[in-house]
C-alpha cells in the first residue's frame, strides 16, 4: 500500500495556536493553550488517517544562518509564553510516539526539507506533504512532494508554486533573496519587488545567470535600468540572501521512513496529559491506538 508522509512545521504551529486558541495555564501557572493545541491538531490527523509523521521544531531560535547575517531572526521578540512551550512540546509528541526533529545548529525548515528528499527516495512513499504555509519550503515542491496549508486546506504542487509567486521552485531562493523576507530579518535589494524579480527569474531562473549589463537582458521589466544597476553593485550582498534563503536537506532527521510510522502512545503520554489536564487528548490517543491494532 503506498505510503503518505505528513512533515508538520511544528514551530509554524506553536506560533499559529498561540495566537489562534484560549489561554490555558496549568496548576503552576505555566502557560500551555497553544501546546495542547499543537497536540490535539496532530492527533487530529492521526484520526484522519495519517500513518507516518514526523514534527520538524526550533528547539531555540538561533542557528547558523545568524552567523551569515546579523539581522537574522533570533527569537529576541518572540513571547516567552511562546518560546517556554517549545521543549514541552516536544517531549509530549515524543511521549505521544510522535517522530520529532529538534533543531539546534540548522531549523526547522532545514528538517521539513531534509525529511522531504528523504521520503521521496523511498519507493513505497506515493507523496510528501510539508506542512507549512512558509514560502521557503516552496523550494522544496516537486514530484512526490507538495506543500500544504492546513489552515485554508490549500496544497501547492509545482504549477500551484508558480501561479502564486511568477517562478518556478528552484528559484525561491532567488526570488526571496531579490524582494527580502521580513519574517527572517533580510532586506532583499533595493527596488526589487514581486513583480520585478517573478518576471526576471521567470527568464533566467537564478540571480547568477542575471546580467550585470541591462543591455543584455532580453525581458521588459519596468525600471529595468536601475534594477540591473543595484543587482550588479550588490551581487555578493544577493548571493549570500540566497544562500540564507535557501534550505538545507543535511539536517540531523531519521534515516528512514520506517521510523516516522506512528504506532501509539508511550506510557509517558498518559503521565504528560494527567499532569497537564489534557485528559480527552489521552483518551483520543488511546482510542487511535486500539483502532490500529
Amino acid at each position: 500500500m503506498p505510503i503518505e508522509v505528513h512533515l508538520i512545521d511544528g514551530t509554524y504551529e506553536l506560533f499559529r495556536h498561540f495566537f489562534a486558541v484560549p489561554s490555558r495555564r496549568t496548576a503552576d501557572g505555566q502557560e500551555v493553550g497553544a501546546l495542547r493545541g499543537v497536540l490535539g491538531n496532530v492527533i487530529g490527523l492521526l484520526e484522519r488517517g495519517v500513518t507516518h509523521l514526523a514534527v520538524a521544531t526550533d528547539h531555540v531560535i538561533p542557528s547558523f544562518r545568524n552567523d551569515l547575517w546579523p539581522g537574522y531572526k533570533d527569537g529576541s521578540d518572540t513571547d516567552p509564553e511562546i518560546t517556554q512551550q517549545f521543549e514541552p512540546l516536544e517531549e509530549a509528541l515524543v511521549a505521544l510516539g510522535v517522530e520529532v526533529w529538534s533543531m539546534v545548529e540548522f531549523e526547522a525548515d532545514d528538517a521539513l526539507a531534509a525529511g522531504a528528499a528523504m521520503a521521496s527516495q523511498d519507493d513505497r512513499v506515493d507523496r510528501v506533504l510539508i506542512c507549512t504555509p512558509d514560502k521557503d519550503l516552496a523550494q522544496c515542491v516537486g514530484g512526490k512532494v507538495v506543500q500544504w496549508d492546513r489552515r485554508k486546506d490549500l496544497i501547492f504542487g509545482e504549477a500551484a508554486v508558480v501561479e502564486k509567486y511568477g517562478v518556478t521552485p528552484e528559484s525561491i531562493p532567488d526570488y526571496l533573496a531579490l524582494v527580502g523576507d521580513a519574517a527572517d530579518g533580510f532586506p532583499g535589494l533595493s527596488g526589487w519587488g514581486a513583480k520585478s524579480a517573478a518576471t526576471v527569474l521567470s527568464r533566467y531562473r537564478s540571480i547568477e545567470m542575471i546580467p550585470d549589463d541591462f543591455e543584455q537582458w532580453d525581458v521588459a521589466v519596468r525600471g529595468g535600468h536601475r534594477l540591473a544597476l543595484t543587482l550588479a553593485k550588490q551581487r555578493d550582498l544577493a548571493l549570500l540572501f540566497k544562500q540564507i534563503a535557501t534550505v538545507r536537506d543535511d539536517a540531523p532527521i531519521a534515516e528512514n521512513v520506517d521510523q516516522l510510522r506512528w504506532v501509539g502512545p508511550t506510557a509517558g503520554f498518559e503521565i504528560f496529559c494527567v499532569s497537564n489536564g489534557m485528559e480527552s487528548l489521552l483518551t483520543r490517543s488511546r482510542e487511535l491506538a486500539a483502532r490500529s491494532l
